[in-house]
């Protein structure tokens, strides 16, 4: 199986429930900004809205950095808006949601499990030239962190702006990157 990193964005057009109105999203509307794609199995479940309203709190953070935060499900754009009129949580989200329905972008990302429909939670950063530069895939017990999340795109957008050097481990925007050589080899 071929990885996803580094590749090009699949070319799309979903339905979106976004802001109380429906709407189109397509790969051109992703592209000339960082993007993430959050991929969740369902709507009216149990984890999902945890993960969902987490990065309803880090939004505004990740709209300051620039990046755009597209949840997805294989649910319709009509189940969208049930959910966020039904849920205080989910009306917490200001982020659009894409209803993959016939689970093209799943299957395109690799994260549709084809024996019920679902998608796994799989979450894609891309840059604004459309190449995907962070792969995370959870299986659905599994909830993830914004945080976590955040500061890997954090990392993503330095190494973007400062080639030739890398973010380790627990890395902080403003701490210390290191500058690989010769030099470092066995030195740290």
């Amino acid at each position: 199986m071929a990885s996803i990193l580094n590749s090009q964005l699949p070319e799309f057009s979903l339905q979106a429930y976004h802001n109380g109105a429906f709407r189109t999203v397509s790969t051109q509307d992703v592209l000339g900004k960082w993007s993430i794609f959050f991929f969740y199995p369902a709507d009216f479940t149990f984890v999902c809205p945890t993960e969902l309203v987490d990065m309803a709190e880090k939004y505004e953070q990740f709209k300051a950095l620039g990046v755009e935060v597209y949840s997805v499900s294989t649910d319709t754009h009509f189940t969208h808006k049930a959910w966020h009129d039904t849920s205080d949580s989910i009306k917490k989200l200001q982020y659009p949601m894409l209803a993959d329905h016939t689970g093209e972008l799943s299957r395109a990302f690799g994260v549709l499990n084809e024996e019920d429909f679902l998608a796994y939670r799989g979450t894609f950063v891309a840059n604004p030239e459309g190449q995907i530069k962070l792969v995370e895939i959870n299986d659905g017990p599994i909830g993830r962190n914004a945080d976590e999340l955040l500061r890997k795109v954090e990392a993503a957008q330095f190494v973007a702006k400062h080639a030739g050097e890398v973010c380790p481990a627990k890395w902080k925007q403003g701490e210390e990157t290191l500058k690989p050589s010769i030099d470092l080899v066995g030195k740290i």
